[in-house]
């Protein structure tokens, strides 16, 4: 509020909704400027990142720039340090290229928080009010099946702070899950073959667990995907421990498959909720504070 005092250019705007697509759509409606940018409250922003995504926005012909996100631990312990870890690496969020890094600049699928031009707001349309996540995602898959381009900018260094505990992890990627299947339905886009797998893996576990005693095939699917899965956690886990020490080795070898599970049961619950039974959204309320 004392920055509300101290510049008449800033303001605050109430948010009945209390969801995050609600407040960007109420921000973007306030906004008078010709270039929109999101910068989310729990993020560290550097002193150049206004002028460098504007500049780019102008320069390159993308229709939404963005950087690369630093994932810090939100808390200093094993399993803070270990979820920070999880967020920004492979074995964590695939080929994510804002969150593992990128050594040019490319064209990607998504960028954290945006830059886009007003008038490509007014031609593509706002945020979907009805996903309390994901609807940065879904906008942009919307923006590239209408043919724009989104840019990612490497040398452009957001600090987020991540969750601190496992609980909030998996609350946080059961919800992305959740509506992932709903988001795709609604930009009617495709999804990437990284939010399919862990779908996959559970769906394998499922089966494998349900026909494992009445099948050969069921115990073979079963020890398969487990042993596979147990194999990669373990090396994912090994390499961490060796480089920042055994705590946050043992840390992600839980962190990982937090990760992976949550988002994989909310997906599958996604699918039936709204590709089997076509549902409206649910009312999983978000985490209000992030």
């Amino acid at each position: 509020m004392r920055a509300v005092a101290q510049d008449h250019r800033v303001a605050v705007l109430d948010n009945p909704a209390l969801t995050a697509p609600t407040a960007l759509n109420l921000g973007i409606a306030r906004a008078i400027g010709g270039v929109i940018m999101r910068m989310d409250a729990h993020c560290e922003y550097p002193p150049d990142y206004i002028p460098t995504l504007v500049a780019a926005l102008h320069e390159s012909g993308a229709e939404n720039v963005g950087g690369v996100t630093q994932v810090l631990p939100a808390a200093d312990t094993a399993v803070a340090q270990a979820i920070a870890l999880a967020l920004s690496h492979p074995a964590g969020v695939g080929n994510s290229y804002f969150r593992i890094g990128a050594r040019s600049p490319r064209w990607v699928d998504t960028v954290p928080f945006g830059c886009w031009k007003r008038e490509t707001l007014e031609r593509r349309g706002l945020f979907d009010e009805s996903l309390p996540r994901n609807q940065d995602d879904e906008f942009n898959m919307r923006l590239r099946r209408a043919g724009g381009r989104i840019l990612l900018l490497p040398s452009v260094v957001t600090r987020y702070y991540a969750r601190a505990t496992l609980p909030e992890l998996w609350g946080m990627f059961m919800q992305y899950g959740y509506y992932k299947p709903l988001t795709a339905l609604r930009a009617a886009a495709a999804l990437r073959v990284r939010q399919f797998a862990p779908a996959a893996l559970v769906l394998a576990l499922i089966l494998g667990v349900l026909l494992a005693p009445f099948s050969r095939i069921g115990l073979s699917v079963l020890e398969f995907s487990g042993g596979a899965y147990c194999l990669f956690i373990a090396a994912a886990a090994i390499t961490a421990g060796v480089r920042r020490g055994a705590a946050v080795g043992l840390a992600f070898a839980a962190a990982l498959p937090t990760m992976h599970f949550a988002y994989g049961i909310g997906f599958l619950r996604g699918v039936w909720h709204f590709a089997i039974l076509m549902r409206a959204p649910d009312a999983i309320t978000p985490q209000l504070s992030r």
